[in-house]
């Protein structure tokens, strides 16, 4: 069975919103917790199968800070890795070989790229965008406007519950 008939029979059976976009390329939709939707690319090569999907937009601030917690992040993942295109914007990104493509590989390679894009997300958007939450978590309690959405930051974005001495320092990591 070539890698193209593996990848679609695979995605007929996920379950997943997917579209064929190209000759031997395909977009699927993996829904998260905290990054409500990623996007993930699978093209088919001459000699491999690359991973690619958007995660977050360039940060605001404290770019050398969030790419040093991705370099650190890189050490523990599986089959994909964070990286940066020109503009600063963050995707994760991988290779498989031809020769690897399986039903369980694709599985395992969707939901590591669903994985990493959703646990992250919360911290990638704290350190690259911090002030901006804050400010948008105070615009909201002025205006009584709901912070449903942002409940996720309210541990830092919340002036009640922040110490009040400068930056919160980015979260700690968990070890796999």
């Amino acid at each position: 069975m070539t890698a193209t008939a593996v990848i679609e029979a695979t995605l007929a059976d996920s379950g997943l919103d997917w579209q064929r976009t190209g000759d031997g390329a395909y977009a699927v939709t993996l829904p998260g917790t905290h990054k409500l939707k990623t996007t993930c690319n699978l093209v088919v090569g001459q000699h491999a199968l690359r991973v690619e999907a958007f995660v977050m937009r360039q940060p605001d601030e404290n770019r050398e800070e969030l790419w040093a917690w991705l370099l650190r992040r890189n050490a523990r993942l599986y089959g994909v890795s964070f990286a940066i295109d020109q503009v600063g914007d963050v995707y994760l990104m991988g290779r498989l070989p031809l020769s690897a493509v399986s039903a369980d590989e694709i599985d395992r390679l969707l939901g590591a790229v669903l994985t990493y894009a959703d646990e992250s997300f919360d911290p990638m958007l704290e350190i690259g965008f911090g002030t901006a939450i804050r400010r948008e978590w105070e615009w909201r309690v002025k205006r009584g406007e709901s912070l449903a959405n942002l409940r996720a930051f309210a541990h830092f974005a919340d002036p009640a519950r922040d110490s009040g001495a400068g930056r919160v320092d980015a979260p700690t990591e968990s070890s796999d």
